[in-house]
């Protein structure tokens, strides 16, 4: 399992890096994202979401959160 740690970066720059990657990422890669800045907090969850895939969610006591995705697992209709 990958891990991507974008905590050093305020966004838009982490959903940027995650964009790079899903475009190399292939099916059933695991990967755990690490996310500290507020505004990716909310807006990668949301946009993995609407892309159709089943993220989970972890929130540490730093208020960091992990989010952990496989790729090309969809949500079921």
């Amino acid at each position: 399992m990958e891990h991507l740690d974008l905590t050093p970066w305020r966004c838009p720059e982490p959903l940027i890096r995650l964009k790079l990657w899903l475009r190399e990422a292939k099916s059933g890669q695991t990967v755990t994202i690490q996310l500290a800045d507020a505004g990716s907090r909310q807006d990668i969850p949301a946009y993995l979401q609407r892309l159709g895939h089943v993220v989970r969610l972890r929130q540490a006591p730093d208020n960091t959160i992990f989010l952990q995705l496989v790729v090309g697992a969809k949500q079921p209709s």
